[in-house]
């Protein structure tokens, strides 16, 4: 098949290089300054081995492709669809948040569009080149199954990938923003690793208070979340851990905490949910950030 990948970061970049390398045609779509001088090699460090694959740069995508895999930041979707032209046969979002979908939808289609989710520790060290340190959990709609069944198998025999379909695009969205925001944000507002956390009652409480909120306003938009098994999911992380938030945040960059905080505030607005331990972690990390997420 035909791949193209909008967002050349650590997520999209990664899934490039394990396409290529399993032999799928993969392009790579940058900004138009950087096509010239883009790496015509893709390398992936995996924890074991070290994979390259071929890499096709462009600045617009104008041939129609089977698989759009969009790996952008959240505040950087709008403005990066300006360089697609083609309408591709599926569109596969790996982006934060749940909001994201109905823009897609819109765009392209209805049918066009079949949510994913990713799970990786992962960097872009340099342009083309990439580093993955954990085993990739990449879940997608069961809408998608037809067209990508047979290669999700593969991800998984030749690069260990670890892969589901939800029948549920709640459930499947749901799931991942009631791990990811909690973390995200008790991480960047208390400046604290997922060890230092558990050692303080206090943050600690705040963690499990944010996960029972998401928790809540995902049952109210149809997915029903195990909070028990949310909160003991961060029992297995290592100590050291932090979120991609809490560096951004140290590292003075753009944040996403309107699409990973945003949808549990206004979901929680919308049904009627009390979400103050969210409201709180938000606040202090817009303080922090000094108001250049939003």
């Amino acid at each position: 098949m035909r791949h193209a990948v909008l967002g050349a970061g650590a997520i999209g970049g990664l899934m490039a290089t394990a396409l290529g390398a399993i032999g799928e045609y993969v392009t790579v779509i940058v900004r138009p300054e950087k096509v010239a001088n883009y790496p015509r090699e893709l390398v992936l460090e995996q924890p074991e081995r070290m994979i390259t694959a071929p890499a096709h740069p462009t600045a617009r995508l104008t041939e129609a492709v089977d698989v759009l895999w969009i790996a952008t930041k959240a505040y950087h979707l709008e403005p990066a669809l300006a360089s697609v032209d083609a309408v591709p046969k599926l569109v596969v979002p790996l982006l934060n948040g749940v909001e994201h979908v109905a823009v897609l939808r819109a765009r392209f289609g209805d049918d066009h569009v079949a949510p994913g989710t990713i799970a990786v520790e992962a960097e872009r060290l340099a342009e083309g080149r990439f580093v993955q340190r954990s085993v990739v959990r990449l879940n997608l709609a069961a809408s998608a199954e037809p067209m990508l069944g047979a290669l999700l198998a593969r991800l998984q025999e030749q690069h260990g990938f670890v892969c589901h379909f939800f029948e549920s695009e709640p459930k499947l969205l749901w799931t991942k923003l009631t791990f990811l925001a909690p973390f995200a944000l008790v991480t960047s507002a208390s400046g604290k690793n997922r060890g230092e956390i558990f050692a303080d009652p206090e943050w600690k409480a705040k963690l499990y208070g944010a996960i029972e909120e998401a928790a809540a306003v995902a049952s109210a938009s149809g997915a029903e979340i195990d909070v028990g098994k949310a909160q003991g999911g961060f029992e297995a992380l290592p100590a050291t851990m932090r979120s991609s938030m809490a560096k951004d945040l140290a590292a003075g960059r753009r944040l996403e905490l309107d699409a990973i905080a945003g949808p549990i505030l206004r979901g929680g607005a919308r049904h009627a949910i009390a979400v103050p331990v969210t409201e709180e972690l938000v606040a202090s990390i817009r303080s922090q950030a000094g108001e250049r997420q939003t």
